[in-house]
């Protein structure tokens, strides 16, 4: 771990100084056929849009808690480290009515309603679609990030030593969640050249990592599956060899 990466959001900006034009998340969901394709470049322009629009349109402010209620997906990538990058705390899965924010995906928007703050919602469709009819009660988020800034500047520098994740019980400051992100690229056996399929979900920190962290903090890349169970038989060994797949992480 280089020592001037002591938040996520330091990942991605060494990420961004290193080979900004290289493929980070690869994306496929296999209920849709949808394929998507984000290098770090796009991906970073992704988090300051989801960032501005957390801090500024949302009110959001450091240390405030966001109920994540989103599957596997690309835009559970962007918010998570949005809130690495504005220092509001990422709760996958966490219970709304105790958040000061929740994120949803459409199948979770009654879940999400006991959130009495600010709540946004992902139609989860291809190529980012909107609602076809915004819920009500909830800022669509793909109609309200497009026009966003496309740089980021906290209000306030974060603080890695404040808390960042909520995962398993368990609540993990910024600087254990680069610690661990490390840990689990080692444990991974990952590095630059590495390009890791992943089919968990990202509501604990097997699938976070999988997903999204470990391959960043080792230089690699991650192809992220959603709804891998309705691949057609043979699918991910064929989509493996076409990624380049080095390792995967899937269920037993």
């Amino acid at each position: 771990m280089n020592e001037t990466e002591r938040t996520p959001a330091d990942l991605l900006r060494s990420a961004l100084a290193s080979d900004p034009s290289r493929p980070l998340v690869t994306f496929y969901d296999d209920a849709t056929g949808e394929r998507v394709e984000l290098s770090v470049t796009t991906f970073d322009n992704w988090v300051a849009k989801t960032a501005n629009l957390l801090q500024g349109d949302l009110g959001a402010e450091p240390g405030d808690r966001l109920a994540l209620l989103l599957p596997a997906h690309w835009q559970t990538a962007v918010w998570l480290m949005a809130c690495f990058s504005t220092g509001v705390v990422a709760v996958p899965g966490g219970d709304p009515a105790g958040c000061d924010l929740v994120v949803s995906g459409p199948d979770t928007l009654d879940a999400a309603a006991a959130c009495t703050g600010e709540r946004v919602a992902l139609a989860l469709r291809p190529l980012g679609g909107r609602f076809p009819q915004p819920p009500q009660g909830f800022a669509d988020y793909a109609a309200e990030v497009p026009g966003q800034g496309d740089r980021f500047v906290p209000h306030v520098p974060v603080d890695p030593s404040a808390a960042a994740l909520e995962v398993g019980g368990e609540e993990l400051t910024g600087a254990e969640v680069v610690e661990r992100a490390v840990g689990s690229a080692r444990a991974l056996g990952l590095d630059a050249d590495s390009r890791l399929l992943s089919a968990l979900d990202m509501d604990d920190w097997e699938g976070i990592a999988a997903g999204l962290l470990a391959p960043l903090a080792a230089g690699g890349s991650v192809v992220l599956c959603r709804n891998a169970d309705r691949a057609a038989p043979g699918e991910l060994d064929r989509r493996g060899e076409a990624e380049r797949v080095t390792h995967r992480a899937v269920r037993a």
